[in-house]
């Protein structure tokens, strides 16, 4: 695949994340509080999927590493919805084992893939840690939301997401800049500032004074 056809698959993928976190920012903003619209989650598996295909074709370890853990997160929140029973079965089988399958391919040749992912030229390895450092950050968020909301008996994004986003998207951000990949720091960038306007709404949530106006 060319150079080109690469970065346009990377830019429609950012622009569903994007599209994801305006969603949820309206959303939010007519509520007053933090809402979890289901759009949010539609878009979010939609964005991993391509992203995942992204960071494979980028010979770039980190992009795929935080794809895995949140990629099924995405597909519960949608359970949790009421989504994912109504999606056609044969929509299920491939959502469901598209990221086993990478998975298997990979472990087809382990050497090969460490010393692609690991051993890149493109990427020193103390970029690598920091910019999977990012992607933990980002992955565990999505953990935290998944336990959250299992105790919940719903599906939530709760203000320690929020905390978590714009820590995990400052670091991504500063590792886009070192690659000069544009990519990363336009979807990055953009959610900044709806991660903030959440944390701010989230604070006057949990005021007392706020809950009582």
């Amino acid at each position: 695949m060319s150079d080109v056809a690469v970065y346009i698959l990377g830019f429609v993928a950012q622009g569903l994340f994007s599209a994801r976190t305006i969603i949820q920012w309206i959303s939010t903003e007519r509520a007053r509080r933090i809402e979890s619209p289901t759009a949010y989650w539609l878009f979010s598996v939609a964005g991993a999927w391509l992203l995942f295909l992204y960071g494979w074709l980028r010979d770039d370890f980190s992009i795929i590493l935080g794809q895995v853990i949140s990629y099924y997160i995405y597909l519960w929140n949608l359970g949790v919805k009421g989504i994912w029973r109504r999606l056609p079965v044969v929509l299920k089988v491939v959502l469901l084992f598209t990221p086993s399958l990478a998975v298997v391919m990979i472990l087809r040749d382990v050497t090969g893939f460490a010393t692609e992912f690991f051993c890149n030229d493109s990427v020193p390895m103390w970029l690598l840690i920091f910019g999977s450092a990012g992607q933990v950050i980002f992955t565990l968020r999505f953990v935290y939301q998944w336990l959250y909301s299992r105790r919940r008996g719903d599906s939530s994004l709760p203000l320690g997401f929020w905390i978590m986003s714009i820590l995990g998207s400052v670091v991504i951000v500063i590792y886009g800049a070192i690659r000069l990949d544009p990519i990363l720091i336009l979807g990055q960038s953009i959610g900044l500032v709806a991660y903030a306007r959440n944390i701010i709404i989230g604070l006057r949530t949990l005021n007392p004074l706020h809950n009582a106006e």
